[in-house]
């Protein structure tokens, strides 16, 4: 029977991506005290091993991936196949996801129905249906993090300018009717 370690390693290697202390008991079929137990075990083993594996921890959870001085051989033996549109389209998705398709080809064009078709083809991007079910939610994968080395992505905030403009208006109509009631008194 194998190692705990070895267990949580082949779920690392097939899962690809990055999971949780909590993920990885449920599939180890133990505890999170004993996966995590097995997990540092092996996160020792291949700290000190020479290898091009490493197992590393991220926001998303922990993974099996490639140590940075490999990762050049990413771009050469599995070359990006993203036109520069695409590439765009999946920039846009990145940075307002979860967004709605008919917002992106507002955004971007009708072009973007090719786009996203390949998206998902290539694991970069997953349409989710939305509740009416007329269209979908688009949002980019862990694929898209791992490839493209991304812990996480920047938290851009909109200004409130719509927020402020509402409560601006209603000020500004109650005050006009208070003065027209005064005016009236008068």
């Amino acid at each position: 029977m194998p190692r705990l370690a070895q267990t949580i390693e082949a779920i690392l290697y097939l899962k690809a991506q990055p999971l949780t202390i909590a993920q990885l008991a449920d599939y180890a079929s133990c505890d999170r005290q004993t996966a995590e137990a097995g997990l540092i075990e092996l996160m020792g083993d291949y700290a000190h091993r020479d290898s091009a594996l490493e197992i590393a921890e991220t926001e998303a959870g922990y993974s099996l991936q490639l140590r940075p001085p490999f990762k050049p051989l990413v771009d050469q033996l599995i070359p990006l196949d993203i036109g520069l549109g695409a590439l765009r389209t999946l920039a846009a998705i990145a940075l307002k996801g979860p967004i709605t398709q008919p917002d992106l080809v507002d955004l971007r064009g009708s072009g973007v129905y090719q786009h996203v078709h390949d998206l998902v083809d290539q694991g970069f991007v997953r349409k989710r249906r939305q509740s009416d079910g007329r269209s979908f939610w688009l949002q980019v994968t862990e694929k898209f993090y791992q490839r493209f080395e991304i812990d996480q992505l920047p938290q851009i905030s909109l200004p409130a300018t719509e927020a402020v403009d509402e409560s601006s208006d209603a000020d500004k109509a109650a005050e006009d009717a208070e003065s027209e009631s005064e005016g009236e008194q008068a």
